[in-house]
């Protein structure tokens, strides 16, 4: 698989991931704003139940295969003694990363379909919550360029796997957090997007930096800048682009949650009404509840007093017989 289509294909699918998750995060909060509870994922009204996770571990399992054989000249990243080439390493290292997601995926379906253990909510949480401290901590020690260009790409999108880590475990201590949910779908969504980015404009020729160039380096394309100051410039240009993505992304899951909300909330009011009903709900079974309690006491004592007249008269009674 091409640099840029690899990169680009990943993209669209954690893009596609994270408009998914924003959707339904943003559709539960607008019909139950009092009741919501965030998901690591969520089922899916066409074909399957767990199709967003099938989706992953098919996606995952096909770029591994390509980057681990189809995509090798020999059909095989090692070398003739059984070791990993210094040129594959990094083959290895996006192979894992796609795997520990693929691991995630799989047994959020054991968990949901087979197993459904209490605990399988947060266990998700926390798989999902480890498959992005993985993806984080290979990127930030990944075995090619952390100086150039593609470095800096690289250390950006590093911010953005950090939120997902964080949100996602927020999310296993509070489910009914909404912005915490919103968050981590923006972030998801957000790291297709600078994948995207990364890929086009690091190893598409006419979008290289003026002063740069891309070489061939140990079996792969590398952007090399012909001075300090080219460098320093395309470094720049990298933090502007990120910049722009950043509030590109937060206007258009902005938009995207109030398009939602007018969908599904009853009109643009439609989360506040909701919220209305429900509280003057709740306060009517408080009043029901409370009114209960009131009856059930005052019956007690009732009771209580009639008993005490009764044993009282019957005390009497028997003074009397006793004296006669």
């Amino acid at each position: 698989m091409g640099i840029v289509v690899g990169h680009v294909a990943q993209g669209l699918g954690f893009l596609l991931v994270g408009l998914w998750h924003l959707f339904n995060h943003a559709k539960l909060h607008a019909q139950r704003p009092n009741s919501f509870n965030s998901s690591p994922w969520f089922p899916s009204p066409f074909f399957a139940r767990h199709l967003e996770l099938y989706l992953i571990m098919a996606a995952t399992s096909t770029f591994i295969s390509t980057e681990l054989f189809l995509g090798q000249t020999s059909h095989q990243p090692l070398d003739p003694d059984g070791t990993i080439p210094y040129n594959h390493l990094h083959n290895f290292e996006h192979s894992t990363i796609s795997f520990s997601f693929f691991a995630y995926a799989a047994l959020a379906v054991v968990f949901d379909r087979v197993l459904r253990p209490p605990a399988r909510e947060a266990l998700t949480q926390s798989l999902a919550a480890l498959a992005f401290a993985q993806e984080l901590l290979l990127f930030h020690l990944h075995s090619t360029d952390h100086v150039g260009v593609e470095g800096r790409y690289h250390a950006l999108l590093q911010l953005v796997v950090f939120v997902s880590v964080v949100t996602t475990l927020m999310g296993i201590r509070y489910p009914g957090s909404f912005l915490t949910g919103f968050v981590r779908s923006v972030s998801v969504a957000f790291q297709g997007v600078w994948l995207v980015v990364l890929g086009v404009m690091i190893w598409t020729p006419s979008l290289v930096p003026k002063g740069c160039a891309l070489y061939r380096e140990e079996g792969r394309l590398v952007t090399r800048c012909d001075s300090q100051g080219a460098l320093d410039r395309a470094k720049s240009l990298a933090n502007l682009q990120f910049c722009w993505v950043s509030w590109g992304m937060a206007i258009l899951a902005v938009v995207f949650y109030l398009v939602v909300v007018k969908l599904y909330g009853g009109g643009g009011g439609g989360g506040e009404a909701a919220n209305r009903r429900y509280e003057a709900a709740n306060e009517e079974d408080d009043d029901d509840v409370e009114e209960y309690y009131w009856m059930k006491t005052r019956n007690e004592l009732e009771t209580k007093r009639f008993l005490q007249m009764g044993i009282m008269s019957s005390t009497v009674s028997v003074s009397k017989d006793l004296e006669r």
